[in-house]
């Protein structure tokens, strides 16, 4: 009996898969009059100067880290809505010959195609990032292959210089050129050449790509990429996002995207356009708007040229996960739930450096350990609650609730979505790329008052993918509300069996803990 799979708007799957083509099926697609993006006016010289503290975002940090001059906030940030439904006809071409499915688009003229080219020809032919949505987090993206474009990254978000960049890739044989040091790779040269990805790494492609695992791969001799990706660490991290319009993004710009999370750096990872214009509104041009992001918490990053293989950073893939893929049965935990410091280099992102942090105070209480009582609420004149599991509403406290409470969306214009839950699926390699037209909503506050403060709770729920996916949309939701302290119900991060490791990871380097 064929496999079914579901129906969605605008998507095809077929089971045919024509290997006599070539690998790289959909070439860059190009407009008959492209649209002009005016030259960048940034001047990032190429060396970059030592600083022994860094201010962003409310916070003091002492460090040793090198920055990039800091891009002048002057330039004009637009946020262009795409709805993936409106993209045009999705077709997913089921491969029987390598580890995941190839995928096209024959696109619809209009406002979405329109909008996601004008982001390809910035990336193409400016050194200004450009941000972009992810089903982790939402991406500052530019060039791998080209270092002023690069340092543009570090320069808009105020990166350490050491930290290094996930290269994010449409296809595996874009990935191959990238380990072969060469600009595309073509299936004749795959019949003569030995497959440049390690043996290790092919059953998680195949079981989770794309999708939220970055895999540390070994830089060749002579890399096309921007020495600036890697910070002189002779291997580099590589993800193939699972979000069709990220994946369309890079096939339009015809090459890889270096890309971290698109906010100020030490800020919460944005889960929604208007958390990125919140922090690089001035300094980026273009954020493209797909909506809320489907994990919330980014990616797994996983070194499998160590032995034994190492997670170097906890995200969408758990560690059981990855036990039950040949080869990776005996994967160890190589992170801190803190920041390491240090002089060594960071092997992965989220290692070394404080990382997402509100401006507000945030204390967790860890899975059990109660809640805050009144007499420490009462000293306090605004305070936020994310609730999960067991925490009742404004923590049970006397309370009024404020009938204008709070909203979804962004007063600046950001557009709205419907609220489309995941579709059921069949177990297949194909189900990634099925899941990549999903959308979400974001959590939103509720206002209440007590008799000593103001009050604004925003519950995630019990499930461990909801939590995930609400935690950073909650944090800066609260920041706006201008609370001096969140209190967070934390979530058991024993189970094993999702992704509660990666948000309570994110929450204890965020907070100051409460057992």
């Amino acid at each position: 009996m064929p496999t079914r799979y579901p129906r969605i708007p605008n998507v095809k799957s077929t089971s045919l898969f024509n290997r006599s083509l070539p690998l790289r099926s959909l070439v860059q697609v190009t407009a008959s009059e492209p649209l002009f993006i005016p030259p960048t006016t940034l001047n990032i010289p190429a060396a970059f100067f030592t600083s022994k503290t860094n201010s962003l975002a409310g916070s003091h940090i002492t460090t040793n880290a090198q920055f990039y001059k800091r891009i002048a906030s002057d330039m004009h940030t637009d946020i262009l809505p795409v709805d993936s439904q409106k993209l045009g006809d999705i077709t997913f071409k089921e491969s029987k010959d390598d580890l995941i499915d190839d995928w096209s688009i024959h696109y619809a003229e209009g406002k979405a195609y329109e909008s996601l080219k004008r982001a390809a020809d910035e990336v193409v032919n400016t050194d200004t990032p450009v941000a972009f949505p992810t089903e982790t987090v939402y991406g500052l993206g530019a060039d791998a292959t080209r270092s002023s474009a690069v340092k543009a990254i570090f320069a808009a978000k105020g990166r350490p210089a050491d930290n290094p960049l996930i290269v994010h890739v449409h296809s595996l044989p874009q990935l191959r050129a990238l380990l072969s040091g060469k600009q595309e790779t073509s299936e004749e040269t795959l019949r003569v050449e030995k497959d440049p990805i390690p043996e290790i790494y092919k059953p998680l492609i195949e079981r989770f790509w794309p999708g939220p695992i970055t895999i540390i791969l070994p830089a060749p001799g002579r890399s096309t990429l921007a020495p600036e990706v890697t910070a002189g660490l002779p291997t580099f991290g590589a993800r193939m996002p699972r979000s069709i319009l990220a994946l369309a993004l890079l096939r339009l710009c015809g090459r890889p995207l270096a890309a971290p999370s698109a906010n100020a750096s030490t800020r919460p990872s944005p889960t929604a356009a208007e958390h990125v214009y919140d922090d690089l509104q001035g300094r980026i041009h273009t954020i493209v708007d797909g909506g809320p992001c489907e994990v919330g918490v980014e990616s797994t990053v996983v070194d499998g040229l160590s032995s034994p293989p190492t997670i170097l950073r906890p995200g969408g893939v758990t560690v059981e996960q990855l036990r039950q893929c040949p080869g990776w049965e005996n994967v160890v935990i190589g992170y801190k739930d803190q920041q390491e410091g240090g002089a060594s280099k960071p092997r992965a992102p989220g290692m070394k450096y404080r990382h997402y942090s509100p401006k507000a105070e945030v204390i967790l209480f860890e899975a059990g350990a109660g809640r805050p009582g009144i007499e420490e609420t009462d000293t306090k004149k605004t305070i936020g609650i994310i609730r999960t599991k067991n925490w009742e509403p404004a923590l049970g406290l006397n309370i009024e609730r404020n009938k204008a409470a709070g909203r979804n969306g962004h007063a600046n214009g950001i557009s709205q979505y419907a609220n489309t839950s995941t579709p059921a699926i069949t177990p297949s390699r194909l189900s990634n790329l099925l899941r990549s037209v999903a959308q979400h909503q974001i959590p939103h506050a509720e206002h209440y008052t007590s008799s000593c403060s103001d009050i604004w709770d925003i519950g995630l729920g019990a499930e461990t993918e909801g939590v995930a996916r609400g935690l950073f949309s909650a944090l800066r939701e609260l920041d706006k509300k201008g609370v001096e302290t969140i209190y967070v119900e934390g979530i058991s991060d024993k189970a094993g069996d999702d992704i509660a490791a990666a948000v309570m990871n994110r929450l204890r380097k965020a907070a100051e803990i409460r057992t």
